[in-house]
């Protein structure tokens, strides 16, 4: 009688992973990989809406929408840059700033359960009925309380102008490189972006601290290590693969809200051209991947995994 044969511990824990994502698996293959090969289709193709039996027809244009796209279009190609500079600038700020905010809310502190809520309310106001009840009370308000208000910001605005030049000029007489300066004025402009886009980061960040073995910190203090060197040696790399997974959805989560997608459904729902708007989801979906790939291929290389 044959022995059965016994499963590694590595064996069993792959099993584990695919029965974990096996929902999200078949969810993604019956719902996207569908509506991407659509698309496509549709991308090569003009599409023509029955009015009257319903359905819609599609005639083969061949790369006549890209071409359009990328050579006749008005503002696609600014559009679509705009967008890749935008995510390259703020998803380093927001990897940053969520883990900087993560480590001070995993230090214990009276009110600390309140302040972490504070800092994951953005995510809850950025959700569609929140945001258009908030738009449609700015528009209601607009000509009372909105335009003093607008008054102060752009007293506010003009005093911060000049401070922003002074400091400028100041830090590069101190010899700093331009780019980097050019780089901190971007993110401090857009800090109130950041912040709203770090929610879900600093929550996953949070998880990944308190998963770090207490022992490890313990060793670090007995060896004599410094608070920056336990960062660098302990806590940091223990982080890096919970880095790839914030990665991953800030990028994501910046194209999801970019102006292309914007313009795709402009074009597809006010101007009713199918074909260029998958022309625009097709290429953006394009850019993301390969920048994923990218990104996540480099930052794996660096990547501890603690078993």
């Amino acid at each position: 009688m044959k022995k059965k044969k016994r499963l590694t511990l590595l064996q069993k824990r792959s099993i584990s992973g695919y029965m974990f994502i096996l929902p999200w698996l078949i969810g993604f293959i019956v719902f996207y990989v569908r509506s991407l090969i659509m698309t496509s289709q549709f991308a090569f193709s003009k599409l023509s809406v029955d009015t009257v039996g319903g359905g819609f027809t599609l005639e083969n244009v061949g790369w006549e929408n890209f071409h359009y796209a990328f050579r006749v279009h008005a503002s696609f190609k600014q559009v679509l840059t705009t967008s890749v500079l935008n995510m390259l600038i703020d998803v380093p700020l927001i990897i940053f700033f969520s883990l900087f905010i993560a480590m001070l809310l995993n230090r214990k502190f009276p009110g600390r359960a309140i302040v972490r809520a504070i800092f994951f309310l953005p995510v809850i106001l950025n959700s569609g009925a929140i945001q258009a009840a908030m738009d449609l009370s700015a528009t209601m308000m607009a000509g009372g309380i909105s335009d003093q208000a607008a008054e102060v910001a752009a007293s506010a605005a003009g005093t911060l102008a000049f401070d922003i030049d002074y400091l400028m000029d100041m830090f590069v007489s101190l010899g700093i490189p331009a780019t980097l300066l050019d780089y901190i004025v971007q993110a401090v402009g857009r800090i109130n972006d950041i912040i709203s886009a770090s929610g879900v980061q600093i929550v996953i960040f949070i998880a990944a601290l308190q998963s770090i073995p207490s022992s490890m910190y313990e060793v670090a203090k007995i060896e004599g290590a410094t608070g920056y060197e336990t960062f660098w040696k302990v806590t940091f790399p223990m982080v890096m693969p919970h880095i790839i997974t914030n990665v991953v959805y800030t990028i994501v989560d910046s194209f999801t809200q970019s102006d292309v997608v914007d313009l795709a459904y402009d074009v597809a729902f006010n101007q009713f051209n199918y074909g260029l708007s998958s022309v625009f989801s097709l290429v953006s979906t394009i850019i993301t991947c390969i920048i994923l790939v990218v990104i996540c291929g480099i930052i794996q290389k660096r990547t501890f995994y603690y078993n």
